[in-house]
């Protein structure tokens, strides 16, 4: 009796049609271009009828003068300017705004999440009252208080002194800036692109311990390298300016440093003090979620609670953390949107500006919409980057 084996070569083949994956890509693909007719029929329509009614459409108003001014913002704009200018301003206000809150929010959360967990009675209900207090009333209302307050301060020559540097008033928070801001924000990109080179070089190391079993010599003089090299390297080339302007007063208000609006910074405050109590209960949820045999094994080795945090807790935690908190970025730059209550000229509020002045709805809907769209998109990409980069592989 002989054993016969086919070879691969003698396997029936499968006819494309019947093949799953296939037929997958094929009915993905059949309902993207279903989608695609559905928009390009109601597009038409939507010409059509404007036509009808006299009303012109296209994106080409936006190299048209806009006819109105912005307040005080980050980037100028001038009446006169185009719409895309606008709209790049509302852009740039918006994202200026969402980085400094997320910032603000996670150092906050970060620190109440582990206060949550402290051993101090005082500490803990402290916390809990912070988080219990900010999360359970309208962001709306908070960002009003904050406006209300803000614009209640005494005028400038009577302004609240921090230091006798930085000055608060019903004009805003004045305090000392480089007199070459363009070269600020250049030295901020390089940091942030070195943050990134350090990150990536961690997790290049870490995978080679683990597939070789030796660690890399000199690893974290590379890592504090790969930070601050790029960014003095730019400041090096940009010809090292040290200049700083220092606010003074002189007549009614103060003159040189950068000033704060008042609506930027109810904006401001209203968005990071309110996220930052949903970032506290996520941090403090991930790290209970960490198995009690960890924690008891690393008691066991004498481990402080410092290193149990840090070499236990934490790299652990944030596979729970990472997911929830990209929610909460993304909620937060949505939540922008709620400068116009107090006329904050962010992408939302010159929308409606241009809206009103362009007579253009749908057009101008359609350019704010993929704006946040791209932003959200932006964060939940590199949410997913850094998730991965956390994941412990399992055999």
């Amino acid at each position: 009796m002989s054993l016969f084996i086919p070879s691969p070569e003698a396997a029936p083949r499968v006819p494309p049609w019947r093949n799953p994956r296939v037929r997958a890509i094929v009915w993905q693909a059949l309902l993207v271009l279903v989608l695609l007719a559905a928009a390009a029929w109601l597009g038409s329509n939507a010409r059509r009828a404007l036509a009808e009614r006299g009303m012109t459409s296209g994106f080409g108003f936006l190299l048209d003068p806009a006819q109105f001014a912005l307040g005080e913002a980050f980037f100028v704009f001038k009446p006169g300017s185009t719409y895309l200018a606008a709209f790049a301003v509302g852009l740039g206000n918006t994202v200026m705004l969402s980085i400094v809150s997320i910032l603000t929010a996670t150092v906050i959360g970060v620190g109440l999440g582990f206060a949550r967990l402290s051993r101090n009675a005082l500490i803990s209900g402290l916390a809990k009252a912070y988080v219990e207090a900010f999360r359970n009333t309208p962001q709306l209302v908070q960002i009003v208080f904050w406006y209300i307050f803000f614009t209640l301060l005494p005028a400038p020559r009577a302004a609240w002194s921090i230091f006798g540097f930085a000055f608060a008033s019903n004009r805003g928070l004045t305090v000392p800036a480089p007199e070459h801001g363009d070269v600020l924000l250049l030295v901020a990109g390089a940091l942030a692109a070195g943050s990134a080179l350090a990150l990536i070089l961690a997790h290049v190391a870490d995978r080679s311990r683990r597939r070789t079993g030796r660690r890399w010599r000199g690893l974290t003089s590379l890592e504090v390298a790969a930070v601050l090299v790029p960014p003095v390297a730019v400041w090096w080339l940009a010809g090292a300016p040290l200049a700083w302007s220092v606010p003074q007063l002189r007549g009614f208000n103060y003159v040189g440093g950068a000033t704060l609006a008042p609506e930027f910074l109810a904006i401001y405050f209203g968005l990071s003090l309110y996220i930052a109590a949903f970032i506290a209960e996520i941090v403090r949820g991930g790290l209970v979620s960490v198995d009690a045999g960890q924690i008891e094994a690393a008691n066991a080795i004498g481990l402080s609670r410092r290193d149990l945090y840090r070499k236990v807790m934490v790299p652990q935690a944030l596979r729970v953390i990472i997911p929830p908190l990209a929610a909460q970025y993304v909620s937060l730059v949505k939540n922008s949107s709620l400068g116009v209550a107090v006329g904050y000229p962010d992408l939302f509020s010159i929308s409606n500006t241009a809206l009103t002045y362009s007579g253009r709805t749908i057009e101008v809907l359609v350019i704010m919409s993929l704006i946040y769209l791209l932003l959200s998109l932006a964060i939940g990409t590199t949410a997913n980057v850094l998730n991965r980069l956390v994941q412990i592989p399992e055999r």
